[in-house]
């Protein structure tokens, strides 16, 4: 008697804004790519930072071809008997059916590697991540470069018209004057949070 093994996990790989996450979701499809893997490569509408069209791109201007997704259910249109891999980026802005889709997908048999933002601007957990994380078999956080200390950054600073986002301020800001940089716990500020006991 023999089994056969499937190959279905959940990867994680998440940290602050400009701590390279596309950037290792797309060495991880080269890789599935040059070990002859089907890939599917998604990413939210929303997100049209550096481009409207449907790739992802690093900050470093990286791309691969990527399909479109309105709603974490739309990804199971596209998943064929023969797909390996299903790789996800900017997973924070999808809804949160996609923890169960992941799931059901390594189920399945196929590998799973999503990545995003594990903290929202007020440095708290971000949508669907913290299930994603807590059912991950694999997890790479990486980290960025403070800009005030040049201590590892591991939260994202939101700045508005040149100052601190407020914590009442959205957690998505359409068309608004505002920019993110990399900060480290201490230098990260969020006026107005709740102080914690």
């Amino acid at each position: 008697m023999y089994h056969t093994y499937k190959n279905g996990f959940i990867e994680v790989v998440c940290g602050p804004m400009f701590a390279g996450k596309t950037e290792e979701l797309i060495r991880r499809i080269r890789r599935l790519e040059y070990a002859k893997q089907n890939v599917l490569v998604f990413k939210p509408k929303i997100d049209t930072r550096y481009s409207v069209a449907e790739e992802i791109v690093s900050h470093n201007l990286s791309k691969k071809p990527s399909i479109l997704v309105g709603k974490s259910i739309e990804v199971l249109k596209y998943i064929k008997e023969d797909t390996d891999a299903v790789v996800i980026d900017e997973v924070q802005f999808f809804d949160h059916d996609i923890v169960q889709i992941a799931e059901d997908l390594a189920d399945k048999g196929v590998r799973v590697i999503v990545g995003g933002l594990d903290r929202d601007f007020r440095g708290e957990p971000f949508g669907p991540m913290p299930e994603l994380l807590a059912r991950a078999e694999f997890v790479t956080k990486l980290t960025a470069i403070c800009v005030k200390s040049g201590l590892p950054a591991t939260r994202t600073q939101r700045i508005i018209d040149g100052k601190p986002a407020q914590y009442s301020d959205p957690t998505i800001l359409v068309g608004a004057n505002e920019s993110y940089e990399p900060r480290s716990r201490h230098y990260h500020e969020v006026p107005g949070k709740p102080k914690t006991r």
